[in-house]
């Protein structure tokens, strides 16, 4: 059997593929990868298709060890790459002999790195998908010291790519694009002009479901409650502090407090790769249905 064992997980290391769509009526979020973007190149440069199971790794610190010969490739965040202690290269095939040590340090920008597996990770499918949700309880557990995980049988199609040219995250600010609503016009004008006009900080409370953001508050013109309303990746939830939250992968699949704007699809992967104490700057395109600063 095709298998690795997990030797250090590092901070947090999780089995993720590209998650449970179409499950939220039952109480389901989507789950997967934070940085979708990242998992479906990973398991391009081995072969796979695209939404196979990875290990998604946060802020590196993971050593797993071969028990079979195997072909990876790590991708996400730029962390360096020891393969029993010689470097090797982001964003390409790795060739990982059996019993010898794979090791991710902690990368200088960026958060989340994605190690694919020729074959992809094994496990046993939790309602479709092998990822886990953190904030369910759902799928497979985090990994932890001497977990084993299975890899399934390498496609027919060999890798045709060397290398992948993709540029590090970004270390300076990050500016996300987001459409306006669904309650926009529960915020006063002057907090509508501050969400785009402002840096918000990633605190430290923040992870897989979503990242609390510290900056300006953005006061509400309307104060009562608000029905739970369905949540997507990328909705800008505001609590009564007048600070938002950014969800994320592992997000609630209903909130009671109204959603400023929704950061577009393109956009999440970079917002996933964002560390505490990085400054996010959001802003609506040109070409929005509408604008922010409309509301009146």
């Amino acid at each position: 059997m095709r298998t690795i064992e997990v030797v250090d997980p590092g901070a947090l290391a999780t089995v993720q593929d590209l998650g449970r769509p179409g499950l939220a009526s039952l109480g389901v979020g989507v789950s997967g990868a934070a940085d979708t973007r990242s998992l479906r190149l990973a398991n391009r440069l081995v072969g796979n298709g695209e939404g196979l199971a990875a290990v998604e790794v946060t802020f590196g610190g993971l050593t797993i060890r071969a028990r079979t010969d195997l072909l990876v490739a790590v991708t996400g965040a730029p962390c360096p790459i020891l393969l029993d202690g010689a470097p090797q290269g982001l964003n390409a095939p790795i060739a990982l002999p059996a019993d010898t040590e794979l090791r991710l340090l902690a990368p200088p920008v960026g958060l989340r790195s994605y190690v694919a597996f020729r074959g992809g990770i094994d496990i046993e499918p939790v309602l479709g998908s092998r990822s886990c949700d953190v904030m369910a309880d759902l799928g497979p557990p985090p990994l932890a010291v001497g977990t084993v995980l299975p890899v399934g049988a390498p496609p027919l199609r060999f890798p045709a790519v060397d290398v992948a040219p993709v540029p590090a995250p970004s270390a300076d600010d990050i500016v996300l694009r987001i459409v306006p609503g669904p309650r926009s016009e529960w915020f006063t004008t002057e907090a509508l002009d501050l969400l785009t006009t402002s840096a918000f900080v990633v605190t430290s409370e923040s992870n897989r479901v979503g990242m609390r953001l510290d900056g300006p508050e953005l006061v509400r013109r309307r104060t009562e409650e608000l029905p739970s309303e369905g949540m997507v990746s990328g909705a800008l939830q505001v609590p009564p502090a007048g600070r938002p939250t950014l969800f994320l992968a592992d997000h609630p699949v209903t909130g009671g407090y109204p959603v400023v704007g929704v950061v577009v699809t393109d956009d999440i992967p970079a917002a996933a790769q964002a560390r505490p104490g990085q400054c996010l700057r959001f802003r609506v395109p040109a070409d929005s249905p509408s604008q922010l600063g409309d509301s009146s």
